[in-house]
């Protein structure tokens, strides 16, 4: 088995925000990734007294357990009992009501000896790539499908669409979104490899067009995540004085690929 992680900071005086943990038990039998992207908080606050990278560490340490050691239950669940652990470690101190409450997107999978399951949140990305090399990507989407408009600053984005009804949905204080999440099986005969990547290395696809997904996996397989990351780095410097690809509000965002083969 081929396991790569890589999971590098947008900018070198701020912490990662993102989460990455792969699980491999110790029967031998099956494993799990978790890749969390944390949303970077407004500087107005979050109503929060922990910080967005201390988040993400306990709703993936919760994820990673729940994942390997609960067999029974379904990606949804897991997810739906990791927010409530998390949240109850701080609903005592923090307002976790508030539309800026530390959160993140998701991507969760697990397989065994028969099947891969799988579970996507908001926008970073899962690939499964078939033995004959056909891959699908899983993704939730709703994000993309918002109009601009929607998303013209924070206090609309926080008001109209986040988190709700018609809008688009992130791992917060709120267990009910596991609900929302996109979820499926693969049989494990089907699926030799999996990358779960969050939205600051999917730029070289989504945002400079560098290539299709099949590309963009094709140079972790090739060459390694290391050098996908490096590439995304090296588009953004070139490109940060215009900003000319839209919608990518940072110079640099936080990166993460977790790349298997089964």
């Amino acid at each position: 088995m081929r396991t790569e992680v890589i999971s590098e900071p947008g900018a070198r005086d701020r912490p990662n925000e993102d989460f990455a943990g792969v699980c491999l038990p110790a029967s031998g039998q099956g494993g799990c990734v978790v890749v969390l992207d944390g949303v970077t908080p407004p500087r107005d606050g979050t109503g929060c007294l922990h910080s967005v990278p201390w988040f993400t560490a306990r709703l993936g340490g919760a994820l990673t357990e729940l994942t390997v050691s609960r067999g029974d239950l379904t990606l949804r669940e897991i997810l739906e009992r990791g927010i409530r652990r998390t949240a109850a470690a701080h609903a005592d101190s923090c307002d976790l009501s508030h539309p800026r409450t530390p959160q993140a997107t998701v991507v969760l999978a697990r397989w065994s000896e028969d099947a891969v399951e799988y579970l996507v949140l908001s926008d970073s990305v899962l690939l499964l790539r078939s033995p004959g090399g056909a891959l699908t990507p899983v993704l939730d989407d709703r994000l993309d499908r918002l109009p601009r408009s929607a998303l013209a600053s924070d206090a609309i984005a926080d008001a109209t669409v986040r988190n709700k009804e018609g809008g688009f949905f992130t791992a917060a204080a709120d267990p009910s979104v596991a609900a929302r999440a996109v979820t499926g099986t693969a049989p494990r005969s089907g699926v030799a490899a999996l990358a779960a990547l969050t939205d600051g290395a999917t730029r070289w696809t989504e945002k400079f067009r560098e290539g299709d997904w099949t590309a963009l996996l094709d140079v972790v397989r090739k060459e390694g995540a290391r050098a996908l990351v490096e590439q995304v780095r090296e588009l953004e410097a070139a490109d940060r004085e215009e900003r000319t690809f839209l919608g990518r509000s940072k110079t640099h965002d936080d990166a993460t690929v977790v790349y298997i083969e089964l």
